[in-house]
């Protein structure tokens, strides 16, 4: 049986901060690169728009990618604050 990677995005459960755990350090690097981030990350945290990047951290899914691929290192991560953050229900 094969399940679909977006069936396996399904099942994850999220508890969400007010509080972002993920910035942008420089986001006029951003604007000036070739901003690999918005194809890197499996669930489209990142978006560029009106001449920013966005983070939706809301969709994180903490597997930390983005902190890992990003050539510029750009991006600044951390676990959420205690009690907030993904909840895997399969694996």
């Amino acid at each position: 049986m094969s399940v679909s990677v977006e069936e396996l995005l399904f099942t994850i459960r999220y508890r969400c901060d007010t509080e972002s755990h993920l910035a942008i350090r420089d986001q006029t690097r951003c604007s000036t690169c070739n901003q690999p981030c918005l194809t890197f990350c499996p669930a489209e945290v990142y978006t560029f728009r009106d001449g920013a990047m966005h983070v939706a951290y809301e969709n994180c899914i903490e597997c930390g990618t983005c902190r890992i691929a990003c050539p510029h290192q750009n991006i600044e991560w951390r676990y959420p604050r205690g009690g907030f953050g993904v909840a895997y229900k399969i694996g």
